[in-house]
């Protein structure tokens, strides 16, 4: 589904989706309006301007939650911070390029990849390690195998140096198990084992084998223990 109360935009985001044969536009709106009615049809992928006249995009996707993936096009680049917080894939700024729009649906094809592979996220086996269930096959995964976690709106990756891994399991909802307790949170999309941190900079966290993640805004005070 398209909402974009441009007609222009609306063109360009048509001819740039139609690059892509496994995607069919079900509708093309120029109002959140319009759209609403359509929010009962089985529609995967939402592509929205951030300010509509009316509805806004940003409080259209509020209501339109069922949908998995919603990319978020828009003038305004400070809109990013509020779109992601309500579960954007990807906000992606006007005027749009093909360069930039093709990587944005790369994302929604990584997204939906992990969805199918990822069925459950099962249960905690023994003190250091977890089972989890993916492709039909059963994994068991040490807790201290694992690098970092990594937030993708409902699902969250496992990373390990060997492998990444997905549960169904928002990244919020991980932490608030028992046996996630020595991981921080450093970001809205990542939280780290603390003895696996090696050094803090202004913006970022360094973990061993020289990975390096951003530390978000409202994280920074989480970590002042790290501070000389």
């Amino acid at each position: 589904m398209i909402i974009d109360d441009d007609e222009l935009d609306r063109l360009v985001l048509q001819h740039h989706i139609r690059q892509y044969d496994n995607i069919e536009i079900i509708a093309s709106f120029n109002s959140a309006e319009k759209a609403a009615p359509y929010l009962e049809y089985p529609i995967d992928l939402l592509i929205c301007e951030t300010r509509l006249s009316g509805m806004s995009g940003l409080e259209f996707r509020k209501i339109a939650y069922k949908i998995p993936a919603c990319i978020f096009v828009s003038s305004q680049p400070e809109l990013a911070a509020e779109a992601f917080e309500i579960d954007a894939l990807d906000f992606v700024t006007k005027p749009i390029k093909a360069e930039r729009f093709q990587h944005s649906i790369e994302k929604v094809f990584n997204f939906f990849e992990m969805k199918k592979k990822c069925e459950c996220f099962d249960a905690l086996l023994g003190e250091n390690c977890i089972k989890i269930k993916e492709n039909g096959n059963i994994s068991q995964i040490r807790l201290t195998d694992i690098l970092y976690l990594e937030a993708l709106k409902d699902y969250t990756r496992l990373v390990t140096h060997e492998k990444k891994h997905c549960v169904l399991d928002s990244l919020g909802n991980l932490l608030h198990k028992s046996f996630f307790d020595s991981f921080i949170r450093i970001h809205r999309s990542y939280a780290v084992p603390r003895h696996f941190i090696r050094g803090k900079s202004s913006h970022e966290i360094e973990l061993i084998h020289q990975i390096r993640l951003p530390i978000g805004r409202t994280y920074k005070e989480s970590l002042s223990f790290l501070n000389p």
